[in-house]
């Protein structure tokens, strides 16, 4: 038997609801099939006690929500709102439905308490509101119908120009909902309401906490529809809650520099580059510091370093500082036990990384360029894939979950050492690097091998397009 789902689609919802009798059978029978739960609650009007309902359901292709709804029987005050129920989202959303037709009127709006939403054609933007909101386009027109006409008599006696200029655009919006009240449009029936023409505009929906969503038709490749994410600002985050504000007096770092050894000799300039930026994570400023490094018997490289100590953000990177060399390099480690382990890697963000005994592959680009040994990295590729691959949600329900964890229990087997394993590291650019233990003697674990590289190599790297010989010519 299945189990109970905590968040069911909502669609589902309304079909068991559709089903139930007018009339339950007995006590149990109606806790049993009740699709809310009801919970007392204090009404802030009139101070009696009043009924709270929540429906925890989910929305297809958006997330789970919270839908929450207030009644007082005795004073008849009534209050909804919608709250998210996942986790906060990394980046803000831009939704953008474009209204043709009256069936477009149907599209269901999730709206947060943080979402701001425009109407372009009409010159009208909606600004955060103090609850959250489901409904449809429709329903969110009337509501705005409903709030601009509510004190227009009194706005008509004291600001006749204000009163006039709302009126404009309380008439045009009445265009597209229709009036209940007029005999006219009670008489037709669905289909001919829906046939009525309407004038075409877009609604926009943008909430930077990303808890926002306008309904697609048949599929996200609905031409009239369009989602696309953003990175907040530092502004998005302090409104939002994410982070604190900055200090009234902005905190200057002092750029860290260390003392050029370059009048020494046998020792590498030990300068440090500071370079100014903005923290991807909660935008608030920070200092990516960079240093030349040289590698015994391999070349010199750039280890970038940045950390954010507002929300503790941390990203390092490595790059070349060599020429780019004529040939590829394949580096071929047998691992053997655990000391072969704490051997320094240098992976460069070109470096395609492969375990044959566990059928892991790398493809190129992946984790970037990284500087830490064996161990390190082993141990990186098992965090990426156990927190990022195998994740919980629609697209994790069809994965074999017992063949990835035999699969990750055979990664943990080799970041220990457990048994024997071979690492191949393959860069076409051949900035990538293995400690030789036994340097500068060959290593017997170790093979290194150097190849030309295709073509399509060479185009993917950009590499076809240089010239660096007679470029000063006329073509």
């Amino acid at each position: 038997m299945a189990e109970p789902t905590l968040f069911p689609k909502i669609g589902d919802v309304a079909d068991k609801t559709d089903l139930l009798p007018d009339e339950p059978t007995g006590a149990e029978d109606l806790d049993e099939d009740k699709a809310v739960e009801e919970i007392e609650s204090l009404c802030m009007k009139c101070h009696e006690q009043g009924v709270t309902r929540l429906l925890l359901t989910s929305i297809p292709y958006f997330r789970e929500v919270i839908v929450m709804s207030f009644r007082c029987e005795h004073c008849g005050w009534q209050n909804n709102e919608v709250q998210a129920a996942s986790t906060i989202r990394p980046e803000g959303t831009i939704y953008t439905a474009r209204i043709l037709t009256r069936q477009d009127l149907d599209r269901q709006i999730v709206r947060s308490p943080t979402c701001e939403i425009y109407l372009a054609e009409y010159e009208l933007t909606l600004p955060p509101s103090s609850r959250g909101q489901l409904t449809t386009v429709e329903g969110l027109l009337r509501d705005v119908v409903t709030d601009l006409s509510l004190d227009q008599p009194l706005r008509r006696i004291q600001d006749p120009t204000g009163y006039e200029k709302l009126q404009i655009l309380i008439d045009k919006l009445k265009e597209i909902v229709l009036d209940e009240d007029d005999e006219a449009i009670e008489q037709l029936s669905s289909a001919e309401k829906a046939e009525l023409p309407m004038p075409a505009f877009t609604i926009k929906l943008d909430d930077p906490a990303g808890n926002s969503w306008v309904e697609f038709i048949g599929s996200m490749a609905d031409p009239k529809w369009n989602m696309r994410s953003y990175q907040r600002t530092l502004q998005h985050n302090i409104a939002l809650g994410l982070v604190a504000p900055e200090d009234e007096e902005s905190r200057e770092l002092p750029s860290v520099q260390e003392e050029s050894a370059d009048n020494e000799p046998g020792r590498e300039n030990e300068e440090i580059f500071v370079f100014k930026g903005v923290c991807s994570s909660c935008g608030h400023p920070l200092d990516t510091l960079m240093k030349k490094v040289s590698i015994p018997y391999f070349q010199d490289v750039l280890i970038m370093s940045t950390n954010c100590d507002r929300c503790g953000y941390r990203d390092n990177e490595v790059k070349s500082g060599a020429a780019i060399s004529d040939k590829g390099k394949r580096i071929i480690l047998k691992v053997e036990d655990r000391d072969d382990l704490s051997r320094d890697i240098l992976k460069s963000e070109t470096a395609g990384l492969e375990i044959p005994e566990i059928e892991l592959v790398l493809q190129q680009g992946t984790l970037g360029g990284r500087f830490t040994t064996v161990e390190g990295i082993l141990e990186q590729i098992y965090e990426e894939l156990a927190e990022k691959v195998f994740t919980a949600g629609d697209s994790a329900i069809n994965t074999d979950r017992s063949a990835f964890e035999i699969f990750l229990g055979k990664l943990k087997g080799v970041k220990e050492a457990a048994e024997p394993f071979t690492l191949i590291l393959d860069d076409p650019l051949a900035n990538s690097y293995v400690q030789n233990l036994y340097a500068p003697d060959p290593d017997p674990n170790m093979t290194v091998e150097l190849y030309e590289r295709t073509f399509e190599q060479n185009e993917e790297l950009g590499l076809n397009d240089i010239h660096v010989e007679g470029y000063e010519a006329e073509p």
